[in-house]
């Protein structure tokens, strides 16, 4: 049974038992950008333009979608920029920041793996790196 939880815009309904933890974890980062949008913000807090750029193969509307579903949800916290910028800055919540670790490790797997399901992985960290000032 699924349930709409009121008072949440969460989009995403959750059934009301789930069977063990892992499978509530992955209910909750489930959703295709989710996990690369968290990856890009456990860095650092980054403007929606920033994270436009980062992903260039998420539409506007599905990036805007993801960001709600993870301010609802509790893993990001969202606050308008100042009246210079005036652009939304993106940050994880503690509870996001809780999955810093969980992240890295699917991260390692994913990267350890993925030759051997015969397909290629971009880094989205390594983009990161690319994107550091030199001095």
């Amino acid at each position: 049974m699924l349930v709409e939880r009121r008072g949440n815009r969460m989009a995403n309904k959750f059934p009301t038992t789930f069977h063990a933890p892992t499978e509530f974890t992955l209910a909750v980062l489930a959703g295709k950008w989710k996990t690369v949008i968290l990856c890009y913000l456990t860095h650092r807090p980054r403007r929606y333009s920033d994270l436009r750029r980062l992903v260039p193969d998420l539409s506007d509307k599905v990036l805007t979608e993801r960001l709600r579903d993870l301010v609802a949800l509790g893993l990001v916290t969202h606050r308008k920029g100042d009246e210079r910028t005036s652009s939304d800055i993106y940050a994880l919540a503690p509870r996001g920041r809780s999955l810093s670790k969980i992240l890295h490790l699917l991260r390692e797997w994913g990267m350890e793996n993925a030759a051997e399901f015969h397909v290629k992985i971009s880094d989205p960290l390594e983009m990161l790196n690319r994107d550091k000032p030199r001095r």
